[in-house]
């Protein structure tokens, strides 16, 4: 019986490599017939288009045409580390890029928020309205509710810049203790077996949580495409348009939105942390922080930078 468990493992494990080798390999031929075949899957007026699209962004197929992708470039990184370096501070450089931008809704929140006490307590107006010629006009309670899509932003979307810039708080039981090079492997570890699967999980979640909040009949994620070709028959744009109160904001689909872009960044992110940990691995103590744009308060405040 140990014998027969033996051999089920050995076979469960070989097969389970055929089948990923088996993916990589056709993850050439699915990127090259989507690329070549765009109006399959993004030709909207097509209900058919629109299902392909929400089967294949949560699929297989798609997971490993961005395994592949990743792993080529990985390849071409440990050969040219000079490539792998612009790499990373294109990939930084995009998380503090987004980051930067959308760190400026805090200070759009804080505004909005001074403008509904002024307008409800001073002028003890029920509506609120911005624009010139045709203004945007609302209840206070949708401009209310509305705050909390600023704070989405930055929390979705600033995750990864803050990563970048070491502003996150960290539990530190054993990581200071450890040499250079340990730590690297640590953090190596912690891309491949936290961050990555963690943004996958998010993102297949996120997917089709959004996709159920804009068209009917709903997506599943159990769904083969066979099926979902068939509910395109019948399907139509359903987005979601409900708020918590009768006058409160009504666009909660764009949470599901930055649901799906945080997965996105912070996958991303997790390619660029392995990169720079690996190079810094390779290089030494010397490339700790090489090409980080790091935030300054200016010249005369290194004091002060890091003690939040």
């Amino acid at each position: 019986m140990q014998e027969d468990n033996g051999i089920s493992f050995f076979g469960a494990l070989w097969n389970g490599l055929i089948w990923l080798v088996q993916n990589i390999a056709e993850s050439f031929y699915n990127f090259g017939y989507a690329v070549t075949h765009p109006q399959l899957w993004l030709d909207w007026s097509d209900k058919e288009a629109v299902m392909r699209f929400v089967y294949y962004g949560g699929s297989v197929e798609f997971f490993f045409v961005v395994f592949t992708f990743v792993l080529i470039l990985t390849a071409i990184g440990m050969f040219y580390r000079n490539f792998m370096w612009g790499m990373v501070r294109v990939l930084e450089g995009f998380a503090n890029t987004v980051g930067r931008f959308f760190a400026w809704a805090g200070l759009l929140m804080v505004l909005q928020q001074i403008i509904i006490v002024f307008i409800q307590r001073v002028f003890a107006r029920p509506d609120l309205s911005f624009g010139l010629g045709i203004p945007i006009s609302f209840d206070i309670s949708w401009w209310s509710e509305e705050l909390k899509l600023y704070n989405a932003m930055v929390v979705c979307l600033c995750a990864t810049y803050t990563f970048v810039q070491g502003g996150h708080v960290r539990v530190d039981l054993i990581y200071s203790g450890i040499s250079h090079r340990a730590k690297r492997v640590v953090d190596m570890f912690g891309s491949l077996m936290f961050m990555m699967p963690m943004a996958v999980v998010t993102w297949l979640y996120g997917w089709y949580f959004l996709w159920r909040h804009l068209i009917v009949p709903n997506p599943s994620a159990s769904d083969q495409l066979d099926r979902l070709l068939m509910k395109s028959r019948a399907m139509r744009w359903n987005v979601e348009t409900i708020g918590f109160s009768p006058n409160g904001f009504n666009g909660y689909f764009l949470f599901k939105i930055l649901l799906v872009a945080f997965a996105a960044m912070i996958f991303i992110h997790a390619v660029a942390f392995f990169y720079r940990s690996w190079l810094e691995f390779v290089e030494g103590e010397g490339s700790v922080g090489k090409y980080l744009d790091k935030d300054t308060l200016g010249e005369g405040e290194e004091a002060y930078e890091g003690t939040h």
